[in-house]
């Protein structure tokens, strides 16, 4: 197993805005519009995650889903549009309970841990990824509408974006 520097260096990964590094990889040259945007049919990135820097919660107005390559298992932390709150754990110990790959629905907050050292994923997105359909949230914001999720909104969020 190669190390999270290895992976990094190799892939020439990039930090991203909402923790953890990035390198987009596939890009469709097919497009579709959508509100009134073009944008492409699907993106993919490679993302490493580590424990000094997870994934902090943030929401996508599209699917995204996630693809396990490499590392230690990662925990994706979800709370829904209903409010209720569940973990998925992505990994290669499927009798762990683990998944190899994770669909996160549209309109889902959601952050990425990894316990131990780092875990290398692929996400695509369908439609294209544009930063217009992302949004980071800060601890306030969320503990506003999810107090009762106070112990994981105060370990993936923010204090200031």
């Amino acid at each position: 197993m190669k190390s999270q520097q290895e992976w990094i260096d190799t892939l020439q990964l990039e930090k991203h805005p909402e923790g953890g590094y990035y390198l987009r990889t596939e890009e469709s040259e097919e497009t579709v519009v959508r509100n009134n945007q073009e944008r492409k049919l699907y993106t993919s990135i490679y993302f490493l995650l580590t424990t000094e820097s997870p994934s902090h919660f943030h929401q996508l107005t599209v699917d995204e889903i996630w693809y396990y390559h490499d590392g230690e298992p990662l925990t994706v932390h979800c709370i829904f549009e209903d409010g209720h709150y569940e973990q998925i754990k992505i990994g290669k110990d499927i009798s762990k309970g683990e998944r190899l790959h994770y669909t996160v629905p549209k309109g889902t907050i959601f952050g990425s841990t990894v316990d131990k050292d780092y875990a290398l994923v692929s996400c695509a997105v369908i439609p294209g990824f544009d930063f217009t359909d992302f949004k980071l949230f800060t601890k306030k914001e969320l503990l506003e509408k999810f107090p009762e999720h106070e112990m994981i909104i105060d370990k993936l969020t923010l204090e200031k974006i």
